[in-house]
């Protein structure tokens, strides 16, 4: 059999099926109600999919919407607790000013010596980064000189080393070119105090073999030199070595102010001594 007859053929058993199940249906209308639940279970399957698309789509709108919301809140209390966490570190660190600088006001003058305050700006700054300094914002426009004592209230920190118009580098006891003039509290036994660097102790040389000076004593400002008045507080002596070949016992202190931890200072001014012929004026007035 060739290929258009078999076609054909084909053709003819499908129209002869198709009419006789359109026969059928007409007589029985079983065909009509298979087609009405078939096509609504095809509905169903075609509709289910798109359905649960649909809801997936609009679930993942809602939640990336509140998701954006809740982000914005989120972030927004965020800068809220950041903004008050600053406030509170401002005016902890305004408390804290205002306590050092109440501490610094009850500070007891001293007989012919004035006392200015300055704030520290700066450590080894400029020309003398290699020396161990610090950098205070008042200069000789304060009136601030060369060799003026600077302290704070728990001891000496050093003397002004060099003056601009308006800031002044203090050389600290630590460095290696310090020198003061120091004596024991107690036993009274005197030296001169150096400094070897920062983070090393400081050494008292110049005390007699013999002298009375034990680990502990405060040593304090003698005054010899007229740089300093006498007694400002120095160094605590941390040891005592005594030695078979040297007349001077070998002490080794350590400083009493944490540089690192201040912020403001005094500065020291000697008042000018009135001549005798001013006294005496004075004392007829």
């Amino acid at each position: 059999m060739t290929k258009p007859k078999k076609i054909a053929a084909i053709i003819v058993a499908g129209l002869f099926v198709y009419l006789s199940l359109y026969t059928w249906n007409l007589r029985t209308g079983h065909l009509d109600a298979l087609s009405s639940y078939t096509g609504l279970d095809l509905a169903g399957w075609i509709i289910r999919p798109g359905q649960w698309v649909s809801e997936q789509v609009t679930g993942f709108w809602d939640r990336y919407v509140y998701l954006v919301g809740l982000k914005q809140e989120n972030d927004q209390l965020r800068a809220e607790n950041a903004k008050i966490r600053l406030d509170n570190l401002m005016l902890m660190d305004r408390a804290g000013s205002t306590e050092r600088l109440e501490r610094l006001l009850l500070f007891q003058p001293i007989p012919q010596w004035e006392a200015q305050g300055a704030r520290i700006v700066a450590h080894r700054l400029g020309p003398a980064t290699s020396l161990d300094t610090l950098t205070i914002d008042k200069g000789s426009l304060s009136g601030v000189e060369a060799d003026m004592p600077a302290i704070s209230l728990d001891g000496v920190l050093g003397r002004v080393l060099r003056t601009g118009a308006s800031a002044s580098h203090v050389l600290l006891l630590s460095d290696g070119n310090s020198r003061i003039a120091v004596m024991g509290r107690e036993n009274r036994s005197q030296g001169i105090l150096f400094g070897q660097g920062r983070g090393e102790p400081l050494r008292i040389e110049y005390i007699n073999l013999n002298s009375a000076i034990e680990p502990g004593e405060l040593m304090i400002t003698s005054g010899l030199a007229g740089i300093y008045p006498k007694g400002l507080p120095v160094a605590r002596v941390t040891g005592v070595f005594r030695s078979d070949i040297s007349l001077f016992l070998t002490v080794e202190a350590e400083p009493l102010v944490d540089v690192d931890s201040l912020e403001e200072i005094l500065l020291l001014k000697r008042l000018p001594v009135p001549e005798q012929g001013d006294a005496n004026a004075t004392a007829a007035g």
